[in-house]
């Protein structure tokens, strides 16, 4: 028994001490996640943006398919929606700005009337004129 306590006695000099490793691999992990996260975002968020934007209620665009969807049969009415839905454009341009204020006079007959009459082909003309020049 004693050759075996003199084996276990032998001091070992070539075995160095434990020494204690940082370990980093779970913050890298959290930050990682944090980053993917941080990406999904931001890409859901500009999609999001995206697709607000074409859905976006564009008022010039409307009042021009108006104006072009108009049923000049019915003057009074039409008379009233083209001045409504005229003034939209109305600043564009020294251009569209007198063209607006030519056709809202040659409109003021076929209005505040109870009963008005048809409009007349140079009235038509230029009310096409007016929605051939506007534009979005």
């Amino acid at each position: 028994m004693e050759d075996k306590q003199k084996i276990y006695d032998v001091p070992l000099h070539d075995i160095k001490t434990i020494v204690e490793v940082q370990e980093y691999s779970f913050y890298y992990l959290l930050g990682s996640v944090f980053l993917a996260v941080l990406a999904l975002s931001v890409l859901v968020y500009l999609i999001y943006k995206y697709i607000q934007k074409l859905n976006a209620y564009n008022e010039r665009k409307e009042h021009l398919k108006l104006l072009n969807l108009l049923d000049l049969t019915d003057t009074k009415n039409a008379a009233y929606a083209i001045s409504r839905y005229g003034i939209t454009f109305a600043n564009d341009g020294v251009r569209e700005s007198e063209m607006y204020k030519n056709i809202t006079s040659r409109l003021e007959q076929y209005k505040y009337k109870q009963s008005v009459e048809e409009f007349d082909e140079e009235t038509l003309g230029y009310i096409e004129l007016y929605k051939d020049m506007l534009h979005v």
